[in-house]
């Protein structure tokens, strides 16, 4: 018995073959098929025969029904590919209008908090992770994806390869954090979990490295532990007040996030 896969629409190809061509990343692929298939429900019929008064009416629906503005600008600028791009309709978007996202002040732990934080996750691995995200201000995709070869201990920076905007930066690295990675390296070689130049945080398999799910699991179980009632996921560790807060500077955001790092010892 053989399964085969649900065909797939020429229009819906297109769009594939036209966001390949730009070469978008597969989660904004898979994101702006989604809108466009959600757009799709709502019409009852093939998107690529709506008009200008049907894109109104799915923005007012979207609003309606509650959407944040963040999900709304995000829908818009999906549906804005496929008639733009795709279709090469780009008159039909001239009523979606994208809306103002309200600004609000992020979740901000304390030195103590993030001490409490990285002690309280549920092994080595996972509290070197955090350190990494914050000594360094990294992202959970761009903490998985580092490999034991990104870290230069001569220059003390962390290479990170295709962060957000497919741009390659180094990240600066604290003595404080230098040490803990290499007491994370010395561990895991010694359990076989690290394989020469592989990942730096591998999984299960070292084959493969740690997911940014698995990380904010990992978090999420950590402010549990902690007893931290605030809002916490792994881009809170990014809004460290002080670092966000000096120009710019990052000489001074390195020895600002030094100097507390020596809390996690």
């Amino acid at each position: 018995m053989t399964s085969s896969q649900p065909a797939v629409s020429p229009l819906r190809q297109r769009m594939i073959d036209d966001m390949r061509m730009r070469q978008l990343s597969p989660k904004t692929q898979y994101a702006y098929l989604r809108v466009v298939r959600e757009f799709a429900r709502f019409l009852h019929r093939s998107p690529d025969t709506a008009s200008a008064e049907d894109l109104r009416r799915y923005q007012l629906h979207l609003v309606d029904h509650g959407t944040s503005p963040v999900s709304l600008n995000a829908a818009i600028t999906g549906l804005k590919f496929f008639f733009e791009i795709t279709l090469r309709q780009p008159e039909l978007m001239a009523r979606m209008q994208p809306v103002r996202v309200p600004r609000v002040l992020p979740v901000v732990l304390s030195p103590d908090e993030v001490r409490r934080l990285i002690a309280a996750a549920g092994n080595l691995k996972h509290q070197t992770a955090l350190s990494v995200a914050y000594g360094a201000g990294l992202r959970a995709s761009e903490v998985v994806a580092l490999k034991v070869g990104d870290i230069d201990s001569q220059r003390m920076t962390l290479r990170i390869e295709q962060g957000k905007g497919r741009k390659d930066r180094y990240a600066m690295l604290s003595p404080v954090l230098l040490e803990r990675l290499r007491v994370w390296w010395r561990v895991a070689r010694a359990q076989g979990k690290m394989l020469d130049g592989g990942w730096l945080f591998p999984g299960m398999d070292p084959v493969n490295p740690l997911t940014p799910k698995q990380l904010n699991r990992a978090i999420h179980a950590a402010a549990v532990t902690a007893q931290i009632d605030k809002r916490v996921s792994m881009h809170t560790l990014r809004h460290y007040l002080p670092f966000r807060t000096m120009s710019g500077n990052p000489e001074i955001a390195w020895i600002s996030r030094a100097i507390h790092a020596i809390a996690w010892r």
